[in-house]
């Protein structure tokens, strides 16, 4: 038994099973049945496949990392032969082949611990193996401690050099001074911080790539404090920008203790770059006095909200609906921006949808740049920015339980700050209040762009709301409208980039106003159709991945215009598939001067796969209704238990739900949405459920 060095709890051995994935292990066994399905180990790049990537793990296993688990292309990896990497260990498989995936910590400073594995026993670096030192002399023991100190990282082997505690220094002429502290917190000495350390002039952070070898004085706040195997990295925000700072007191023991997440501090140290990273080598570290904190404090503040409000930039067209909630619009993205300056994650909640993943894909395009020039490390867009497509279409407690679960678990094991959530294409309506209450209970801020009715009392739970309904009308503004344009504002640089995604999002009836738009930016309208059919497709796919570089290619990569024809080309046979065989089946009902055309989706359709439910009726909906009884056209589609409605925004689920209750009081009825939504039924009043519907619609619609 012994305690694990993270958290202090007993366990068998130096880690918990809580904190077994907040460490790296280092593998010195020689077989893949002693590696550990779950944890993270160092590895070398031993060579390329077309299906992925072998990592040597240790001197004796290899594993492949394949394709799939990469969380972008392979062609992209910057990676060459010897390099080291970091992976996860997700299965050995019988005949001794080893499953990979990757990590998003690729520097050991990113892990809270290092830990050794001989085969199948595991000790801190520090450690030597007793049964070999029992038995050897005293000269071949400090041997040992030499070898072991060389194993260790270039960039902990440096830190440690740099950061020898200094030899303690007495003023004779002033014994009463009080003592400083070295990086344990610990009193090294009498004199005063000010007559020990030169002072250097303060810097701004977003300076330090051009002082790189020189001492600097930093002031800001610690966003975050997290323990190596073997300096301390502390993570320092100033008005201007983020930079990790390494302190060492002795191969992971944590330094600075009495300087925490928080805190208002002030830093001196030396400018360096570790693995093409900037990184100041900490010599001082010290929380300020109450009155250069409120300094510092205000500096912060001050910066932040000039830095988070966007510039007044005018809307991507001349839209009355957009121009209605212009300052809704600038709301939302100085929200956004406020957290990427904050180191607040940003979470985009996004319909998978063609129009929800085109939404979220413009969000994603202004954030990902502001987060790269605001932190310092490479893979900080991985970090601080997640894109994550809703299955249903709203935000429920499934969503909210697994995103609080994620937000809770980082906090806790990487002391990250709470996200912002961005809601796109839903969170405006009562299916949504569960989980957004959910995120209110622990503080989470979240924006909600949506061009769905909204229900007022969830419309009101969001610290930012941009819904055309609440201000002149929504009936022909899609929610990549919005999307772009917030985008414009968190970003004006990528303004020419997203200028034709509002094009992209309509299946019908564009407003020339977006199509000059997407003209003008170089996309005919044969390539913004592609564009669409094929962001509908691989919206259905895997429907909750983000898909980042295949929806990059397929929106963004003028050049791989083939790749968006050739998947829309799918998304049309497949389409044209499903209808020719749903129309032989569907059935047309007359009332009141009303046309439903009815199709039953259990009987006549194909399944689990494309097109989804919603995009076949859409499809039907969007038919030539010439020569059908009726002026007005209303499609429903008839599931066991639900029925679709298409209205062309005309019906309201809520309204009439009542009118449908009277009509069917056994049937259970529970409306879903707002415009064009569904109804939920019991199952055995199927029949009753349908008539109470299309007479209810019909009632409203004359």
């Amino acid at each position: 038994m012994g305690n694990c060095v993270i958290c202090g709890t007993p366990a068998d051995g130096p880690i918990c099973s809580s904190h077994e994935q907040d460490v790296l292990f280092e593998f010195n066994g020689n077989s893949p049945e002693q590696l550990v399905t779950g944890r993270f180990y160092k590895g070398t790049v031993d060579g390329f496949a077309d299906f992925g990537v072998f990592i040597d793990i240790g001197d004796r296993v290899t594993g492949l990392l394949h394709k799939s688990e990469l969380d972008q292309r392979l062609e992209s990896l910057d990676w060459d032969q010897g390099d080291a990497v970091f992976v996860e260990v997700i299965g050995v498989r019988d005949n001794g082949n080893v499953d990979l995936s990757s990590s998003i910590r690729q520097s050991e400073r990113e892990f809270r611990g290092k830990l050794i594995q001989d085969g199948t026993d595991v000790h801190l670096p520090s450690e030597s193996n007793d049964e070999t030192t029992s038995d050897e002399p005293e000269s071949n023991s400090e041997s040992a401690s030499e070898s072991e100190a060389e194993s260790t990282s270039e960039s902990e082997a440096e830190s440690a050099s740099e950061h020898e505690a200094e030899p303690e220094h007495e003023s004779e002429s002033e014994p009463e001074q009080p003592a400083t502290t070295d990086g344990s917190g610990n009193a090294v000495g009498g004199a005063t911080v000010s007559s020990q350390i030169e002072q250097p002039e303060r810097v701004q952070i977003e300076t330090l790539g051009d002082r790189v070898g020189d001492s600097v004085r930093i002031e800001g706040e610690i966003v975050s404090a997290s323990q190596t195997s073997g300096p301390t990295v502390f993570e320092l925000r100033d008005e201007t920008a983020v930079v990790d700072c390494a302190a060492f007191k002795e191969a992971g023991v944590r330094a600075y203790p009495e300087v925490d997440t928080g805190d208002i501090a002030r830093l001196v140290g030396e400018v360096e770059l570790r693995n093409n990273e900037l990184q100041v080598e900490t010599e001082h570290l010290e929380a300020l006095t109450e009155e250069e904190e409120a300094t510092v404090e205000d500096r912060l503040a001050q910066a932040l909200e000039d830095e988070a409000r966007p510039e007044d930039v005018e809307p991507l067209a001349d839209d009355s609906a957009v121009e209605a909630i212009h300052g809704d619009v600038r709301d939302a993205a100085g929200a956004i921006r406020r957290a990427v300056i904050e180191s607040r994650p940003v979470i985009v909640r996004h319909n998978a949808s063609a129009e929800g993943y085109v939404a979220g894909a413009a969000i994603e395009r202004a954030v990902l740049p502001l987060v790269r020039d605001e932190h310092a490390r490479s893979d900080a867009q991985y970090h601080y920015f997640d894109r994550r497509p809703l299955e249903d279409g709203f935000y429920d407690m499934q969503d909210a339980t697994k995103d609080a679960t994620m937000m809770l678990d980082n906090r806790e094991r990487h002391d990250e700050k709470l996200p912002l959530f961005v809601l796109i294409d839903a969170g405006s309506t009562v299916e949504s209040s569960d989980g957004l209450s959910l995120l209110d209970i622990y503080g989470a801020p979240h924006v909600v762009i949506d061009t769905h009715y909204p229900d007022d009392e969830v419309a009101q739970t969001a610290d930012v709301v941009v819904n055309p309904f609440l201000g002149d009308s929504g009936d022909d503004v899609t929610a990549a409208v919005l999307g772009a344009n917030v985008a414009a504002h968190v970003n004006d640089e990528v303004r020419d980039d997203v200028a034709h995604l509002p094009a992209v999002s309509y299946w019908e009836d564009t407003p020339s106003e977006y199509t000059d738009l997407a003209t003008d930016a170089g996309y005919d309208e044969d390539h913004v159709t592609a564009l669409r059919e094929a962001v509908a497709l691989e919206a259905y796919y895997q429907s909750y991945e983000d898909k980042r570089e295949l929806i990059t290619d397929l929106l963004f990569e003028h050049a791989k215009r083939d790749l968006a024809e050739h998947v829309s080309e799918q998304f049309r046979t497949k389409l044209e598939n499903e209808l020719d065989t749903a129309e032989p089946n569907l059935t047309v009902r007359g009332a009141n001067g009303v046309t439903f055309t009815v199709l039953d989706t259990e009987a006549y359709t194909h399944r689990f796969d494309f097109p989804s439910t919603a995009v076949l009726l859409d499809a039907l909906h969007r038919r030539d209704m010439t020569g059908q009884p009726g002026d007005q056209n209303v499609t429903l589609g008839l599931a066991d238990d639900e029925v679709h409605i298409r209205s062309d925004g005309e019906i309201n689920v809520r309204d009439i739900a009542e009118d449908v209750e009277d009509r069917a009081p056994e049937a259970g009825i529970v409306p879903v949405g707002t415009r064009d939504g569904k109804f939920e039924f019991l199952r055995g009043e199927r029949d009753e459920a349908l008539d109470a519907v299309i007479e209810a619609v019909s009632a409203k619609l004359n």
